[in-house]
């Protein structure tokens, strides 16, 4: 395990990387192409120490600064610059590197990344505003005119696009080990690539016979696409070291120009300007769409084994082509194998003809309206099964409100709907059961009072006649002692089966409870609730099928009552009570009337 630096030493380290490299290269660009006023076309110094404060920690920049101001006094001294101007340089270096570093971290308080657009942009305008700002200082100091700014602020804003990027985006790389994680074969393709650029811009700006300066932007192009912005940083790097030092030798097309020195250099620094703006934002969108291409495969990933799981497909409807596409999972719901050909025609046929007229027409209506859409239809598969499918779906409206697609879900419910045909049939069953007189099979005493209070409520609000007949069994108790409880039985279910047949369809008999018995007859005058009432008396008295079977023959006593305006089934129940009681009274087998 690595133990890390005492903070005195690693103050020691910063400062001896910053004057050490800022010497070097501050020498190497004072003696590469110049421009007016002894400027370099590009100065590498202010991007190699800003990349330094990018990557130091905090308590490192001061003894950095330090190192800076004493290798840039240095370097131009060397170069015979006098004292003073050396100085004033210094200062307007020193002060573009704080303007910068503070514009940077004040957008991006984590690591500068060079991997995503807006960063990029950001460190762009940071070193133009630090330049812009450097070249101020120095004119001011030194007293020069707006050339030298304009020639200042150039060279520095292009030391910084052009070498700060490729130092920063190396160092991360070693001290989070991926380099060590390239495939061999990429590390070659990256060595390959860009050699290359280093060979192509030699040759452009070798010669002056052919003018073939946009061949180095082709290779840093290739290098951005293939190796990302690192790529194009460490290309552009290449180009513009090799093309400012032969440029500066008065080889190539720019030095063969028919211009002043100070032309030449700013069109040198136009040309590099405009390759730096190409690459970079390039190489980041670049990495942008692959991390989004990679997204999206992970999220259609996700999405199909979501469909898979849920059984839910999607399709989509082209309505200027006329064309379909389904995802797999609609396929399987149709019983297809995916990628078989389908068109829209065959999806709409699938649905069994009493649904297809119905899907056709909200279809129409939802490309008519936009609205979004669901319907739910069957489908004859081509195993010849029929499934219960249900589909949501929208509108994609183009411009002008023009309906240009149609997209939507389907999704296989047959068991949701055989689910519920079972839970229905269940119910239903249960409601019966809940509502049904086990012995007889007829209502039960609570269906019985339900459907009268149904009655009531319509002849209370349509003015139509309704009467209720109570009924019971003659001597009952001597039946159940003579013959027994289950002859009983089978008389109280015979005589239920006699009073039914005996009444219309709208009419109901059911088992109020023991061997007593109510009707409701609808729609019924007295009269006719009368004559209904003795039929079914007469039905029971008659019972020969009855008595074949071995039961005794019985009679039975009603109570007609006739609705007139009670306030609850309980006082139309009571008169009918008091009419079968004096039924009994009077001798049994009889009819009569409640008053």
């Amino acid at each position: 395990m690595t133990r890390p630096l005492s903070p005195r030493v690693e103050a020691v380290f910063w400062f001896l990387l910053t004057a050490t490299g800022y010497f070097l290269l501050a020498s190497l660009a004072l003696h590469a192409t110049k421009g007016a006023d002894n400027i370099a076309a590009v100065w590498p110094p202010s991007g190699y120490f800003l990349a330094l404060l990018l990557l130091m920690p905090t308590q490192a920049r001061i003894p950095a600064f330090l190192a800076m101001a004493a290798a840039s006094v240095g370097a131009n001294m060397v170069e015979g610059i006098r004292a003073g101007a050396a100085a004033a340089y210094t200062v307007a270096n020193a002060a573009e590197a704080t303007i910068a570093l503070w514009l940077i971290r004040r957008h991006e308080r984590g690591e500068m990344s060079f991997m995503v657009p807006r960063a990029v942009g950001r460190f762009c305008a940071a070193a133009f505003a630090a330049s812009a700002a450097s070249a101020g200082i120095a004119m001011l100091l030194t007293g020069n005119g707006f050339n030298f700014f304009l020639s200042w602020m150039t060279t520095v804003a292009l030391g910084m696009l052009i070498v700060t990027p490729p130092i920063v985006m190396l160092a991360r790389m070693i001290a989070s080990n991926a380099v060590n994680k390239v495939p061999t074969a990429m590390k070659v393709e990256a060595i390959a690539l860009l050699t290359v650029a280093a060979f192509v811009t030699g040759a452009s700006f070798s010669q002056s016979d052919f003018p073939v300066t946009f061949l180095p932007c082709v290779a840093l192009i290739i290098a951005a696409y293939r190796l990302g912005p690192f790529g194009a940083a460490a290309g552009m790097l290449i180009v513009a070291l090799i093309a400012s030092l032969l440029t500066g030798q008065g080889h190539g097309p720019i030095a063969a120009m028919d211009e002043s020195q100070k032309v030449e250099v700013l069109f040198l620094q136009f040309y590099l300007v405009t390759m730096l703006f190409i690459a970079l934002p390039l190489a980041a969108l670049l990495v942008v769409q692959r991390r989004l291409a990679k997204r999206l495969e992970q999220s259609n990933r996700w999405l199909l084994q979501a469909e898979a799981a849920a059984l839910v497909g999607h399709w989509r409807v082209d309505l200027a082509e006329w064309t379909i596409q389904w995802s797999d999972q609609t396929y399987r719901v149709h019983g297809l194998e995916p990628g078989t050909a389908v068109d829209v025609e065959y999806s709409v046929s699938q649905y069994l003809p009493e649904d297809r007229v119905a899907v056709q027409k909200i279809l129409a209506e939802a490309v008519r309206s936009g609205e979004p859409f669901v319907f739910q239809g069957r489908i004859k598969r081509t195993d010849g099964e029929i499934r219960h499918v249900k589909s949501h779906g929208s509108i994609e409206m183009g411009r002008g409100g023009k309906a240009i697609g149609i997209f939507g879900t389907v999704q296989d419910v047959t068991d949701t709907v055989e689910n519920a045909r079972i839970l229905e049939s269940a119910r239903s069953a249960a409601e019966r059961v809940a509502n049904t007189d086990m012995l007889t099979g007829l209502p039960n005493r609570r269906r019985t009072l339900s459907f009268l209070d149904q009655a009531m409520r319509r002849a209370e609000q349509d003015g139509a006649p309704l009467a209720v007949a109570i009924f019971d069994i003659d001597h009952f108790k001597a039946i159940n002692d003579v013959h027994g409880h289950a002859a009983g039985d089978e008389v109280i279910r015979r005589v239920g089966q006699r009073a039914k047949a005996s009444l219309r369809d709208d009419d109901m008999v059911g088992r109020y409870g023991g061997e007593e018995f109510v009707c409701v007859l609808q729609g019924r005058s007295a009269l006719s609730a009368e004559l209904v009432a003795e039929r079914v008396r007469k039905a029971v008295h008659a019972d020969a099928e009855g008595a074949v079977a071995g039961l005794p023959r019985v009679t039975v006593s009603i109570g007609l009552a006739v609705y007139a305006g009670e306030a609850s089934i309980e006082d139309l129940l009571q008169r009918a009570d008091k009419a079968l009681y004096t039924a009994k009274r009077e001798g049994r087998n009889r009819l009569r009337m409640a008053a």
